[in-house]
């Protein structure tokens, strides 16, 4: 059974190690919004600070998710956008030999192995959940984008109310 304290430093490590992981994924291939609320939402248990940071991170990534499906184009977008780092995960663990025409060192091609390549499927994978989730909960449902505008706003006056006056 794990102690308490042991349970702390865990969760932690973790809600430290997400956010990390969620701003490299915003440039990487990964849902970054996701892993910054997710360590967020870890950290709020034991600081104030990342508690006042949870609601308006959860918001944005939701104004995200509800603009990638606003239309065809962008639903298409999205989900090539999930797919493609998906096949190159496959391309990944298939591991075919470098090009005649590559002319860098070989330990250059296709770096990481197999873990890079199941860790690409596995943000494919999850980005197409995301995308599912929000084609369901904001496509064609205007009064679901409305509200979540609101909330937004909300979030954004009572930011500007704590907010120090200078």
């Amino acid at each position: 059974m794990i102690t308490g304290a042991a349970k702390r430093i865990v969760l932690e490590t973790l809600g430290w190690v997400l956010p990390v992981a969620g701003v490299a994924a915003i440039f990487l291939p990964g849902p970054g919004l996701l892993g910054i609320f997710a360590g967020l939402a870890l950290l709020s248990q034991q600081y104030d600070w990342a508690e006042r940071r949870v609601e308006p991170v959860r918001l944005r990534a939701l104004r995200g998710a509800a603009e990638g499906v606003e239309t065809r184009p962008r639903i298409i977008a999205s989900v090539l956008g999930a797919l493609i780092p998906a096949a190159c995960g496959v391309l990944w663990i298939l591991s075919p030999p470098a090009p005649s025409r590559w002319s860098l060192p070989e330990v250059l091609w296709l770096p990481g192995g197999m873990w890079t390549g199941i860790t690409q499927i596995a943000s494919g994978a999850i980005a197409i959940a995301l995308i599912v989730y929000s084609y369901r909960r904001f496509h064609g449902h205007p009064e679901a984008v409305t509200e979540l505008s609101r909330a937004i706003e909300k979030a954004d006056d009572e930011a500007d109310d704590r907010a120090p006056v200078s």
